[in-house]
Order: C-alpha cells, then structure tokens, then sequence
C-alpha cells in the first residue's frame, strides 16, 4: 500500500533488481560514501574525545526519552512563555489537520519549506497541493526532487541520484532555463527564481533538528541560506517537531552538533546553524510575527519500553546510510521508502507496520557497521535483527521457506539423518561440479532451485566424501594414537 513513508510497494527483490541496473545511481552513492567517510574518519581521528562525546549524546538521548513527558512540558510552557503557539498532534493527519486551519486563518495560499523529513513522513506537500496551496522546496536537492516529482535518496543529500546534466535538462523542460550543466550555473538560476518566492509566500514551514527544553528555542543545521530565509521573510512560520527532538539545555545541544555535521557530511561544522526563540519582537525589522509549533507523535511514544526505544536517540544524521554496504548497491531507492538505509529500515517498519513493508528488513547483511557509526550508539543492526524475528514469529515468511527451515533444523539436530544427508549431499554434487571447470556448482548450475540466487553470482563448493571425524579417526588409527 503506498503512503506517504512508503512510496514504492513493489516486492522488494523488484525494486532492487531495478535500482541494480542504474549504474549511475549506485555508483554516486558509492562515490558520496566514500567521501564522505574519508572525511568523517579524518576528523574522528582528530578527536580523541570523539567516544566520549558518543557516550555523551546516548546518555543525554536516552535522558531525554526516560523523561519525556518533563521536557515536553519544560519546552511548552518556555517557548509559549516566548510567544510561540503549540500544537499537539498524536498522529500525522492531526498535524495535517493542524496546519491545514493555520492555512486556513491565515487565509494563506502558498507557502516556501526548508528541507524536514517530518513533512515527508505526513505526506504535507501533496495535501497542500489538493488544498490549491502553492508549495515551494527551498533547499536545491529538495526543489530538484520536487521539480522531477521524484523521491529523495538519501535522508540528508536527498538528490544523489540525479547527475549535473539531467538537472540542467529538467529545468530547461521545466523552468525555461537556458544555461549550462555548470552547477554555479545552476545554482545561480535557483536563486534567481527562489528569490521572489521566499519574498512572497504567505507561510514559511520547517523542520527542527532540536528544541531546547530549557530555553524553549528551536534550531536548524542546515548549508544553505534557505532555512535562514525561510525563517526571515514570511510573517507566519510554521515548525514541524518531532517529539523525539528535544534535548535539556544549551549544553547538551552543544554535544548534539558536535557529533551532527561530523556524521552528516564530514565538516566540523554547517554553514548555518540557527537557533529562534520566539516571533520578531517590536523593535525588530525582520521575523515572523506569527510562529506556530506543530509538535508531532505519530507513533513515537508507542516505542518507548520496547526493543525500539533506542530509536528515538536517532539524530538524522545519516552516518548509518554512508557507512552501510546494503545501500551502497540497492541506493535509497530500492528501499521504497522515505526512510532509507539501517535506519530507515527500522524506522519504516515501526510507523508503517509489517504488513506495509514486505521484505525490507532482509535488506542488511547485519555486519553491525551501522551501528559502530551511529553518533549516539544506536545498536541499529541489533533492532533490525529483531524485526526479522518478529516477523518470523508471526508467520510473515513463505511457507516453502518456513518448511525448509524446519526440515533443516530436524536434520541438524539428529545425527543419523545428518550423516545420511551428508552422503546424499555429497553424492548429488558431484555431477553438478562437474560441468564447472573450477570443480564448484556455479553460475551454470544457477537454474538448481533453492540455491540458484546464490550459485548464480557465487561459486558453491562441494561438499567432501568424507567427514574431517572420519578422516582423523583413521589418521589415529595409522599412527598409533590412543
């Protein structure tokens, strides 16, 4: 079923042979991982305090979510106290409906957004449009994907996927532009066309990476100016917050950013990092008048006291999808969801349910170089492990593969049939290694069910006529040994 999380739900295995098949596609994000951990690595090593600070961030996480109910409380009554206004919204379509009335009291036809994944999640664009609400991306991957009426690719570098030329092309088909594929280009036309939009659109609407429980402020990391313009020009602004966002005080917001640009994109620091505390007070020319926070659950709070609660400790930061070998060759893409990678993989089957996400959670080798990355020590490969368990437990798995699998356990655990299938198995394989010059069972052997996906890319090699017990008890046997 297609949501606005999940926006491809193709099988798994089709969506994958697809993406596959794009060697552009997988092969920038191949470059972006490397780059991006080479960078992340050298200023890790510049840091001898970097486990320190790692330690730092889960503790002061997993604070948070211990206390969540007080710091949601200390954030509301001080960022009211500064003349926001709060709205609560226990599910996405609350914070729809939310927006949607400030839309509406405002009288408001078009609105400019920075970059929020929030907004992805409840699907806020194209609701907007059904409204005959213009909605402007901001950010240039974002406005590129939105031009394209594409989907993002990455959580953080969302349009990894598009090369300069098709950019160029799609918005000389699209905006009438006339340059060259020269990203400065680019960049300056986005300008140009972003300029009188950021001037007059009645809403801005952002996202937040934290809120400061003590100081009722919000911030946004962001290496464009459009957050910053977003936050200046419209008079009404709107933010999206997670209530899985918040952090206890300046201190602890100095740990979160420490650790966020370092992960994220390799640099010590963003370009802009910015931090509102309230709407422009009289004496100040420019600001909104009018801030409203929209604070959102949507199955937030249902994780906590389960084997997924450390997911709220999740920056967004995106180290798990640079570091991941899986999404390497799948790209963002091949997950069919907005929340791509180790992290989206969890992340998508905690807001969508097992029936939405068809095999997902097979997608991950479970090496763990996920989690040996995440920035607050998230054991992310230990919690998709656990989705595999669940859904194997609840009987989401085919029955030949569930009658295999018992098959197998039965031979295993019982040493006749197991001697008995050894010599069976060594037997059959001998005519199938055979035909292959290396002695093995490979690619022209791919047809054999059960294991041709892994003969056909990989060698398999025979099983031997005889076992290393049998073959070391007559080793004694000659030499005399007791």
């Amino acid at each position: 079923m297609i949501t606005p999380v999940i926006y491809d739900d193709a099988p798994l295995r089709e969506r994958v042979t697809k993406c596959l098949q794009d060697d552009f596609k997988h092969n920038a994000i191949k470059q972006a991982q490397e780059a991006l951990g080479s960078k992340r690595s050298q200023l890790v090593a510049e840091m001898p305090e970097w486990e320190n600070l790692r330690e730092a961030a889960k503790v002061i996480r997993q604070h948070v979510t211990d206390n969540l109910d007080y710091y949601l409380k200390e954030f509301v009554e001080n960022t009211t106290a500064r003349g926001n206004k709060v709205h609560f919204a226990p599910t996405a379509d609350d914070a729809l409906c939310e927006i949607l009335d400030i839309f509406a009291e405002h009288n408001a036809t078009s609105c400019v957004k920075s970059k929020s994944m929030m907004t992805e999640e409840m699907g806020l664009n194209s609701v907007l449009e059904e409204a005959t609400i213009k909605v402007v991306e901001t950010d240039c991957a974002e406005h590129i994907i939105q031009t394209a009426e594409d989907k993002p690719s990455h959580i953080v570098v969302p349009g990894l996927h598009f090369t300069r030329k098709e950019i160029a092309e799609l918005y000389r088909q699209k905006k009438g532009y006339t340059g060259s594929d020269v990203p400065e280009e680019i960049t300056h036309f986005l300008r140009d066309i972003l300029r009188e939009e950021f001037l007059t659109a009645d809403i801005g609407i952002r996202g937040c990476n934290f809120a400061v429980a003590e100081t009722g402020s919000v911030t946004l990391v962001t290496n464009e100016g459009n957050g910053r313009m977003i936050g200046t020009c419209p008079k009404t602004q709107i933010i999206v917050l997670g209530i899985d966002r918040l952090v206890p005080d300046l201190e602890s917001l100095d740990v979160m950013c420490s650790l966020l640009a370092r992960n994220a994109v390799g640099a010590k620091m963003t370009a802009y990092f910015c931090m509102d505390s309230g709407p422009a007070r009289a004496d100040e020319g420019d600001g909104p008048t009018d801030v409203h926070i929209v604070i959102m659950d949507n199955g937030r709070s249902d994780l906590i006291d389960t084997d997924f609660e450390d997911m709220l400790r999740c920056m967004r930061c995106g180290a798990c999808l640079n570091t991941c070998p899986v999404y390497r060759h799948i790209t963002g893409h091949g997950y069919g969801s907005i929340y791509p990678g180790p992290m989206g993989i969890i992340m998508s089957a905690n807001l969508e349910g097992y029936d939405n996400i068809g095999s997902m959670p097979y997608a991950c080798t479970l090496c763990g170089a996920c989690s040996e990355d995440c920035p607050s020590k998230i054991p992310l490969h230990e919690m998709i492990r656990q989705h595999r368990i669940n859904m194997v437990e609840e009987g989401r798995v085919p029955a030949a593969e569930q009658a295999a699998y018992k098959a197998a356990a039965k031979v295993l655990s019982t040493k006749p049939l197991y001697l008995a299938a050894l010599k069976v198995g060594s037997f059959g394989m001998k005519p199938l290694c055979a035909i292959e010059e290396s002695g093995q069972i490979g690619a022209k052997t791919a047809g054999i069910p059960l294991v041709k996906n892994w003969t056909e890319s990989r060698n398999l090699d025979p099983l031997p006529a005889t076992r290393f017990r049998t073959q070391f008890a007559k080793h004694k046997k000659e030499s005399g040994e007791n």
